[in-house]
């Protein structure tokens, strides 16, 4: 009997060291179930090598698999350095696949080294598009060392002048989880979700330095029916921005600290038709931000920002808490211009706190078209320095305010029946 065993063993070693040697890989070699891990693919996992290929290939592997619901795994106490890169969803078998992330993924430290994209600057560093159903999770960190990139400028450095490149965009996609990831340093905004539906993002936390320019935590663009909850978003721009085409969008249990708030625009640039509506920021938290809940528009803008409710919010020296501004120039000269951006249907409930400014309440809408059912209610804004006192300023904005709100919004009636 142990003989037989032992040349059975034999014959099926032979056979597989044959079988290795004189066909070709199946599609799923370096698969253990339905997982894929990028080791198995050739990545070497020590922060300095590119593993861009190794992602590539195991990707490969995980689009084709004919499970139901395949899984790319990054493995934890390892880092990949990846140059740009785009997986695609639009051949996969399966309209449901995870890419677990449990390690570290890091770009280039030196923005000179990065790889072009098509023979031209990358808009991103990493890209997932026509996706049906896709999750991103893990317990790792994405970071995309743009502190190098935050220095450069067209005036000192030809080579990468221009827009510096969104960390990781999720675009054309439906049905797409991210959860309980680090995103750290990108070189631009941290997350962008583009013309995309049904999208979740849970459990998330985005760092870069106050200081870091466009550093925005999450922007979302031309998508629909976006929920962003229990996150932590500390960075140099909005901790949340919401652009044209962006509508259903529900914004709850975020820390947010430094940064410039949570802002709708800037809208209508250079005479555009843009509209955002159905928007939901509730129980979020701002520490020492330069913004709060703002609403931005430039003049000669066209389109609408509408049915907005801001509520359950709380401020700790915070400037500039609530922003409405029709008059949006970051530049130093703006023409007067007569178009505006429509902005009606905003609700502000239950709001308190400090602000680090006098100026805690700021309404500047447009003489031709001014703000509508403009609501305020329940809300509450001293001032930091608690000798000093807040107040607000209001031009063209037509709604009502109850009468305990504070500071006082003078171009508000006030509502006795609230």
């Amino acid at each position: 009997m142990a003989n037989y065993v032992a040349v059975l063993f034999l014959l099926l070693s032979t056979q597989c060291f044959l079988s290795a040697h004189c066909h070709h890989f199946p599609s799923n070699q370096g698969a253990i179930g339905d997982v894929f891990d990028v080791l198995n693919y050739g990545a070497a996992g020590d922060g300095h090598t590119d593993d861009t290929q190794a992602f590539k290939d195991a990707w490969k592997a995980t689009c084709k698999s004919s499970s139901s619901s395949p899984t790319m795994h990054v493995p934890h106490d390892k880092s990949f350095k990846l140059q740009p890169l785009t997986f695609s969803g639009e051949i996969c078998k399966s309209n449901s696949i995870t890419f677990q992330i449990d390690g570290h993924l890091v770009a280039p430290r030196d923005p000179h080294a990065w790889n072009t994209c098509d023979g031209s600057k990358c808009r991103q560093w990493i890209q997932f598009k026509k996706f049906g159903g896709l999750f991103i999770r893990g317990v790792g960190s994405i970071n995309g060392q743009g502190s190098n990139w935050w220095k450069l400028s067209c005036k000192h450095d030809k080579i990468v002048c221009g827009k510096k490149p969104t960390g990781v965009v999720v675009a054309n996609s439906n049905n797409v989880h991210i959860d309980d990831l680090t995103f750290e340093d990108s070189p631009q905004m941290h997350i962008a979700f583009e013309r995309s539906t049904n999208i979740e993002a849970t459990n998330l936390t985005i760092i870069a330095p106050g200081n870091s320019p466009n550093t925005d935590g999450i922007h979302i663009q031309h998508s629909s029916n976006v929920s962003i909850a229990h996150s932590i978003i500390s960075t140099g721009d909005d901790c949340v921005s919401i652009g044209d085409g962006s509508s259903h969008l529900n914004i709850t249990n975020i820390f947010c600290g430094p940064g410039h708030g949570i802002s709708i625009g800037s809208l209508g640039m250079k005479g555009r038709n843009e509209k955002v509506e159905f928007v939901h920021v509730n129980n979020v938290s701002f520490t020492e931000t330069q913004n709060g809940v703002r609403i931005k528009t430039w003049q000669g803008g066209k389109g609408y920002a509408r049915h907005i409710v801001f509520e359950n919010i709380i401020f700790q020296g915070s400037y500039n808490p609530i922003v409405i501004d029709q008059y949006y120039c970051p530049h130093k000269h703006c023409k007067n211009k007569t178009l505006a951006v429509k902005i009606s249907d905003v609700t502000y409930n239950h709001i308190l706190g400090t602000s680090n400014g006098e100026t805690a309440v700021a309404f500047s809408c447009s003489t031709s078209t001014p703000c509508k059912n403009i609501i305020m209610k329940d809300i509450h804004l001293g001032h930091v320095k608690h000798e000093k006192k807040t107040s607000s300023y209001c031009s063209n904005v037509r709604g009502t305010a109850d009468p305990g709100v504070f500071p006082k919004v003078s171009c508000l009636q006030v509502d006795e029946n609230v």
